[in-house]
């Protein structure tokens, strides 16, 4: 058996992973504020406890770790979402375990997974995005992942869409993470609507779901939705002109959200490609394998 990290700028998840692919037992950590003041110490201890209790169950033999940002020869290099900005030698610090551990890019290990499993299984040119804190990418051509040098490349949430736009930790402005991230519609919506960084992302869930015409904060929502819409779709669509893929999968929390933003996208994205009959043809789904792809993937 083996053991998937998947490390997110508000979240560790761990899964046992079998064979074949399947999540045996999973367990699921938010960073507070207060951890994430001290987010290597956090992340190392959260690891190494969850690995040393699934031992007890499991014969596990090696450690997968999807980690946001730059990881080279077991150390990040940078991680912004992270907030990690200087070599972190992540293997090091975990060597207690005693297991094999290899680190790569969360975007593309959650991209390996659903093109072994999920969404993009069988076709032979297909993007990936990962839609959560920042957001990640990869690109796949007659089923192989596309790579770049030794940085993991195809930095999608890095793309900009806005020029003078707002400021990024990567040193650039307008970047396309900036504007269609995740927590860029959650954290917007609290905005808008006066609520704390404690309402979790189910709460605004069942707020969107029961955002109707005639409710008091309709227009405000609508507003905040359709800009995020707006924004992911010229994104999506600067890829779509890049890449010409088959299918484009999404997956990270967007997938929580996939009743109330899928349809949208879709309409939107069909909208600007309507006198394309090719592009009309692009699919664009979400992961099927849920947030538990980087798991899955940071073992493949």
């Amino acid at each position: 058996m083996k053991v998937g990290v998947d490390l997110g700028g508000s979240h560790i998840a761990i899964g046992v992973v079998d064979d074949e692919g399947n999540i045996l037992e999973k367990n699921e950590k938010r960073l507070t504020s207060v951890e994430k003041q001290n987010i290597e110490k956090s992340i190392e201890e959260y690891i190494i406890e969850k690995v040393q209790q699934l031992r007890k169950d499991y014969e596990i033999n090696e450690i997968g770790i999807g980690a946001p940002g730059w990881a080279d020869n077991g150390v990040i290099i940078d991680s912004g979402n992270l907030q990690i900005t200087k070599k972190y030698p992540m293997i090091e610090r975990l060597q207690q375990l005693n297991l094999p551990i290899k680190i790569r890019n969360d975007a593309k290990c959650a991209a390996l997974a659903e093109n072994a499993y999920g969404c993009l299984k069988g076709y032979n040119r297909s993007l990936f995005l990962t839609l959560g804190t920042g957001i990640g990418g990869a690109t796949f051509l007659n089923h192989e992942l596309l790579k770049a040098g030794k940085k993991p490349g195809y930095e999608f949430g890095h793309m900009v869409i806005e020029k003078n736009g707002i400021p990024c930790h990567c040193g650039s402005r307008g970047c396309f993470e900036r504007y269609a991230s995740m927590k860029v519609l959650k954290d917007n919506l609290r905005n808008v609507l006066n609520l704390d960084e404690t309402t979790s992302g189910v709460e605004l869930l069942e707020i969107m779901k029961e955002n109707r015409l005639g409710n008091k904060d309709y227009e405000i929502i609508e507003k905040v939705v359709s800009e995020f819409i707006e924004n992911l779709r010229i994104g999506i669509q600067n890829l779509i002109y890049i890449f010409e893929p088959e299918i484009i999968g999404i997956g990270g929390s967007f997938v929580y959200f996939e009743e109330v933003l899928l349809p949208r996208l879709r309409e939107e994205i069909a909208r600007v490609n309507e006198t394309d009959e090719e592009r009309q043809c692009i699919r664009i789904e979400t992961a099927v394998l849920g947030n538990d792809a980087g798991i899955i993937g940071a073992v493949l």
